[in-house]
């Protein structure tokens, strides 16, 4: 109960409050004021910020932010980036006092790397995507060293950032096995594609047993990690479609992984599976499922990449101390979860972004 208390909570400041969108820009000189510190220009205190995207209004101290995540490796991360970038973007265009220095990596060992030299370039603040838990010390440093930090997503060992925002990962992975279990009529053979092996990812895959176990004729017979990537997926199906003579249903969680194992299910000629479900709500997806084009996809569950956009703005106020604004509380909460939503054909179009990648 308390958890589904912080996401409504949370959920409802941030869609009043937050945003998403920029990219790495310089921060423009602030005008001189006679000697004192200069500090961006506000608006009246009464000009409010209102709904999904619009961003308050925060004064303060020029900024210097660093954004670490991984690159662009499959589809969910390239959304993931073009929603940093609309963050960074907007924020830049709101205050030209902040300054955004972005980098991307394609292992873990470039990003412990990148995310020490953004520490050794006077950062004020430090946004991380971590390509897994392994950073977890090189971002102690920047945490440790007075840097306001947030950690997204796959997470860290330990609590080494002043707020940590995620997708409800949980919620997720429930949301979808009890789609997929009703679909099934609470019965029937299911494999699992998992991801890379993170926090995230254990705590999914234990989501999805848990409501396999609430129904005695529900079997996930096997779950095998597939990376978040397309070919790995597709590989691990491969294998699964050897293995076992009948399956009932497919779940990655992921929409890349989701799209490889099709791909292997229908070259394979077999027509026992009945549904696949994967996560993220990619555009091809979902625009599948609006159309009812095919049969084997008829939902999915959001994950929202504009997390990467909203994360911008908790940067900016918890390196300007800037409290959400409702909130009695000075500081920002440390946790912060966004809810998982069942995309199906009756709201499918509300999740439809035709400029992600």
């Amino acid at each position: 109960m308390r958890r589904g208390f912080t996401v409504a909570l949370t959920l409802l400041m941030l869609l009043a409050l937050l945003a998403g969108c920029t990219v790495q820009v310089p921060a423009a000189a602030p005008a001189a004021t006679g000697g004192d510190q200069a500090v961006a220009a506000a608006p009246a205190a009464d000009a409010v910020a209102v709904g999904p995207g619009a961003l308050p209004v925060v004064p303060g101290k020029p900024l210097k932010i660093g954004y670490s995540m991984p690159s662009a490796t499959h589809g969910y991360m390239a959304r993931a980036i073009y929603w940093a970038e609309k963050g960074m973007a907007d924020w830049k265009a709101q205050d030209p006092t902040i300054e955004f220095v972005f980098v991307t990596a394609d292992n873990v060992n470039k990003q412990a790397n990148d995310i020490e030299d953004l520490i050794q370039q006077g950062i004020d603040a430090l946004i991380v995507f971590p390509f897994d838990a392994s950073v977890t010390s090189v971002v102690e440093k920047a945490f440790e060293a007075g840097i306001y930090t947030i950690v997204m997503d796959r997470g860290t060992t330990k609590p080494v950032y002043n707020v940590y925002l995620s997708n409800d990962d949980e919620g997720y992975a429930r949301t979808g096995m009890e789609y997929l279990a009703k679909q099934l009529d609470y019965k029937g053979n299911v494999v699992i594609i998992e991801g890379i092996p993170t926090p995230i990812n254990t705590v999914r895959v234990d989501a999805m047993k848990a409501v396999a176990e609430k129904y005695p004729e529900l079997t996930i017979i096997d779950s095998q990690p597939g990376d978040w990537n397309v070919q790995k997926a597709l590989s691990v199906m491969e294998n699964y479609l050897q293995k076992y003579d009948q399956i009932d249903a497919v779940y990655t969680a992921d929409d890349d992984m989701m799209l490889g194992a099709m791909q292997a299910y229908k070259e394979s000629g077999r027509s026992d599976i009945k549904l696949f479900l994967g996560g993220g709500a990619d555009k091809r997806v979902i625009k599948t499922i609006m159309d009812g084009s095919d049969p084997l996809v008829t939902a999915n569950v959001t994950y929202p990449p504009d997390q990467c956009a909203t994360v911008v703005s908790l940067a900016v106020m918890g390196a300007r101390e800037f409290p959400l604004p409702g909130f009695y509380q000075q500081k920002l909460p440390v946790r912060i979860i966004l809810a998982a939503e069942l995309v199906t054909a009756e709201n499918a179009a509300s999740y439809y972004f035709p400029d992600e990648p």
